[in-house]
């Protein structure tokens, strides 16, 4: 049976964080999801057709790496696809927090589901799709951050972003 996990996370953008992760976790895992889940609380840059489309170019030559799209419960998605195992990246103390919250909740709403933990890569310890997108709205090169289709999509979405302003200025 093909060890199937789930890595779910807005990815707006992806970075090279979240690929170091996905690498890493391939010597784990028979396959890996990655999951673009909504949350509410997030604005998003990029909307979730645009990140499964650079996503997925990423991916484009690796059979291993699914790319999907759920709107609803992370473990309901789980169960409706016939996965047991949530992959997530730790970068920090603050993130732990938070991870782990997610994970208790999650093994409340189903038992069948587990929890794998993998820290960041040193390298990308400090690296966030927000602090990219901050750069990269100012002008910033996130060139080696982030894959270069996403240098070239945040590039343009940001010329986008601006030639719409001033036009409505």
């Amino acid at each position: 049976m093909k060890k199937i996990a789930v890595y779910p996370g807005s990815f707006d953008p992806i970075t090279n964080g979240h690929l170091d992760l996905i690498k890493r976790g391939l010597k784990m895992f028979d396959e890996i999801i990655v999951l673009i889940a909504t949350n509410p609380e997030k604005k998003s840059l990029f909307t979730v057709e645009e990140r499964l489309a650079i996503i997925r170019e990423v991916y484009k030559d690796n059979d291993r790496v699914r790319v999907d799209h759920y709107p609803g419960l992370l473990v309901e998605y789980l169960s409706n696809i016939g996965a047991k195992i949530i992959f997530r990246g730790l970068r920090a103390l603050s993130d732990f927090e938070y991870e782990f919250q997610m994970a208790l909740m999650n093994r409340r709403l189903s038992r069948d589901v587990e929890t794998v933990f993998l820290m960041a890569g040193f390298q990308w310890f400090y690296t966030s799709s927000s602090i990219i997108k901050e750069a990269a709205s100012l002008g910033g090169s996130v060139k080696g951050m982030v894959p270069e289709i996403v240098c070239r999509r945040l590039h343009e979405k940001y010329t986008e972003l601006k030639m719409k302003k001033e036009i409505s200025s």
